[in-house]
C-alpha cells in the first residue's frame, strides 16, 4: 500500500487535535496515525469505504479472501 506521508499523524497529535485529522480526512478522504512511529489505525471518511465496498459489517477474514480474490493476479506475480 502506498502511503503519502502528509497523510500520516503521530498517536498523540490525533488525541490532542481530533479536529485536525477530521479536517485532513475531508480533504484527503482518511488520515493513518502512527503509533509508536508505526501506523497503527486509519481514519476513513464513510462515503469512501462505501466507495471500496467494504460493508462496516463485513469480518476481517471476509475482506482479506476478498482482496485476496480480486488482487489474485498481482499478488502471483509478486511471488515470483
Amino acid at each position: 500500500m502506498l502511503v503519502n506521508t502528509k497523510d500520516l499523524i503521530s498517536l498523540t497529535e490525533a488525541n490532542q487535535n481530533f479536529s485536525k485529522v477530521a479536517r485532513m480526512v475531508d480533504e484527503k478522504g482518511s488520515v493513518i496515525i502512527l503509533k509508536n512511529n508505526i501506523p497503527h489505525y486509519i481514519v476513513i471518511d464513510f462515503k469512501k469505504l462505501e466507495q471500496l465496498g467494504i460493508s462496516v459489517n463485513e469480518s476481517l477474514e471476509s475482506l482479506a479472501s476478498r482482496i485476496l480474490h480480486d488482487n489474485l493476479e498481482a499478488f502471483k506475480e509478486l511471488a515470483r
